[in-house]
């Protein structure tokens, strides 16, 4: 039998095994049923927030995927607008620099033909104030002619070359000599000396000037050939590069009036102008040669290797020459030093000899000394082994 007690009433009854286990079927039945309805309802929920969440889920990825394509969309478009604006923006810049081209090309045509303008009226007014200075000029000059003598109109047209030359010498050669030649070692000399040289005194040219004049009055008529010969002398034996003959002579030739001429084929580097091309020629030379200044400072500093190396091979030889005439006395003085010692030696080898063979004979003496006894000393000498023989027998009997 089993004991069950009521949970309500609190009472305790006794059942037996038949219907204990009958009891016992129905709680069991009856807790599973609930425990069924239970995990069913729990089933449902679970299936009803899977539901949920996966339509959530489902909501959330479909969210995103319409943001991203909506911020795709955006970029596309962002992207298609920046095109068309930097395609808009590159037809507006070359536009642009077509127009301002265009416009550099008005203005540089426009500004060519106002410098083409203004140089040629620089140009007319130059050569029509280059034109007017020689007209100037031939009238003083003509009028000088007319009024001064023969010595004075040279004098004249030395002391005018000299002025022009001095106007402007601190602006345009400010390193230039341009004095009278009174150096007549030679028997004869210039006029004039014009050289300029650089910063470091390489001379850039060197000019030698023959002013040459005559007045109307003159019996004799002398003509520019006439001191070419003596030009060409004077610019040799000066060391000049260039020779000039400023001449008024041979007012009436039209090539000595067209310029400056040339008479290379007569004699080189030579030239014959008048007054008012003084500077001109002075200034043509000068830079003309101003080209060639590299190669003038270049031979210049061989020239002065040349010099350095010469001076160099000057003073080796005068060192050899020192040299030797040192060792040649030297040599003489050691071969008379050595053949004083080959005399002191051979002295010393016969002294040598002198004491070596006073040495063999000292020991041959010795050793004669040393092979002396009593009995060599009495052989042939009777008296003296008698006497020998007397100090023996004494020695013996005192000793005994």
């Amino acid at each position: 039998m089993n004991e069950i007690k009521c949970p309500h009433c609190g009472k305790t009854f006794k059942v037996d095994e038949a219907g204990y286990a009958d009891i016992l079927k129905q709680v069991r039945d009856s807790a599973f049923e609930q425990q069924l309805h239970e995990r069913l309802e729990l089933a449902e929920k679970e299936k009803l927030n899977a539901v949920e969440l996966a339509k959530t889920k489902v909501s959330s990825e479909l969210q995103t995927a319409a943001a991203a394509k909506d911020a795709e969309i955006q970029n596309l478009k962002a992207k298609l607008d920046a095109n068309a604006l930097a395609q808009k923006l590159s037809i507006t810049e070359a536009v642009s620099a077509v127009e301002k081209e265009r416009d550099e090309l008005k203005s540089g045509l426009r500004q060519a033909e106002l410098e083409k303008q203004l140089s040629e009226k620089s140009l007319k007014d130059k050569y029509e104030t280059q034109i007017k200075d020689r007209d100037d000029a031939i009238e003083r000059l003509r009028d000088m002619k007319a009024r001064l003598s023969t010595k004075m109109v040279g004098e004249t047209l030395e002391q005018h070359c000299e002025t022009e030359f001095n106007r402007i010498r601190s602006t345009a050669f400010p390193r230039a000599y341009f004095e009278k030649d009174n150096d007549a070692r030679t028997g004869s000399k210039g006029d004039y000396i014009f050289r300029d040289m650089d910063e470091a005194g390489t001379e850039i040219v060197s000019i030698m000037f023959e002013m040459k004049n005559e007045s109307d009055t003159t019996a004799t008529k002398k003509k520019n050939e006439d001191f070419f010969k003596e030009l060409d002398k004077d610019r040799t034996e000066k060391g000049c590069e260039y020779a000039v003959l400023v001449s008024l002579l041979e007012s009436d030739n039209e090539l000595y009036n067209s310029g400056i001429v040339d008479v290379f084929h007569r004699h080189p580097k030579m030239y014959v102008i008048r007054p008012q091309f003084f500077l001109q020629i002075i200034t043509l030379l000068r830079n003309a040669a101003m080209s060639s200044l590299e190669y003038k400072t270049e031979l210049a500093l061989v020239k002065a290797q040349n010099v350095d190396i010469t001076n160099f091979e000057n003073d080796l030889e005068s060192f050899k020459t020192a040299f030797g005439k040192n060792y040649d006395l030297a040599s003489r003085k050691f071969q008379k030093a050595i053949d004083e010692i080959d005399k002191s030696i051979d002295h010393l080898q016969k002294t040598k000899d002198a004491l070596l063979g006073t040495d063999r004979n000292l020991r041959l003496a010795n050793n004669k000394a040393q092979d002396v006894t009593i009995k060599k000393l009495t052989r042939r000498n009777p008296t003296m082994a008698a006497k020998f023989d007397e100090l023996d027998k004494g020695g013996s009997s005192d000793s005994s």
